[in-house]
């Protein structure tokens, strides 16, 4: 990903084991406050064992429970893979400064995330329709 400006986020996605190559996208709407939650809009690959080539766009809103280490979010999203609108959710919780764990729901299966962030680099381990393990990386510049 490359930050264009502090709202904007454009960059490339790749999938080795599909041989696939797709663009991502992040605009940040609104940021969150103390009373309002952070929205953005975006694109990037559609799911987890998606076709090759098929891309996702989405509207998400998140907000962080305040004196808690949760937020959830929710958002919809068109899947060029079902030509169908869903309805993704989840529950991110802050276990530690550089730790995240990530329970999800895409609009149809369930995956779960556990992540260690760097300045730059973040790791994921991923526990996919919540019986395949995976690997994640992604770099920032």
């Amino acid at each position: 990903m490359y930050r264009v400006s502090p709202k904007l986020q454009v960059g490339l996605e790749s999938n080795p084991a599909a041989e696939e190559l797709g663009p991502l996208f992040n605009w940040v709407v609104s940021e969150e406050t103390d009373k309002a939650p952070h929205v953005s809009l975006g694109t990037s690959s559609d799911r987890i064992f998606s076709p090759k080539g098929k891309q996702a766009y989405f509207v998400t809103v998140a907000k962080s429970i305040p004196d808690t280490k949760f937020a959830p979010y929710v958002g919809l999203s068109w899947s060029e893979w079902e030509d169908r609108l869903l309805v993704p959710f989840g529950l991110n919780i802050a276990v530690a400064p550089e730790w995240d764990l990530l329970g999800m729901h895409d609009g149809r299966n369930t995956h779960g995330l556990l992540t260690y962030k760097t300045e730059s680099v973040n790791y994921s381990l991923m526990m996919v329709k919540m019986k395949h393990f995976g690997i994640s990386v992604g770099f920032g510049f």
